[in-house]
């Protein structure tokens, strides 16, 4: 299943920007193996909603360090990592914002 996603902030830059749209393909994980590099939205209890990078995973597998580029991203070196089941899906496609 896809779904769209409005990017929001600017933890991406400069690769993602604010008003960027990026489909992403709901996360079956037997599907579609997760790599370092990734990028991928998930929810966050404190943050809601967030698109991040995949930086690795943790030694059993179950969840992931994800990093922004921007250097004042809150990611996992603020709340540590991101267990499987909260990630919505893999970023398939990026469209940047009109006159971008």
């Amino acid at each position: 299943m896809l779904r769209l996603f409005k990017v929001k902030g600017d933890s991406l830059v400069p690769d993602y920007r604010e008003g960027d749209f990026v489909v992403i393909i709901k996360i079956p994980l037997l599907w579609f193996k997760l790599q370092p590099g990734d990028v991928v939205v998930f929810r966050h209890p404190e943050y809601g909603t967030m698109i991040k990078k995949i930086e690795h995973f943790t030694p059993d597998g179950e969840s992931v360090f994800v990093i922004g580029t921007h250097p004042g991203s809150v990611d996992s070196r603020r709340f540590g990592p991101v267990p499987r089941r909260d990630l919505v899906g893999r970023v398939i496609w990026h469209v940047h914002k009109p006159g971008a």
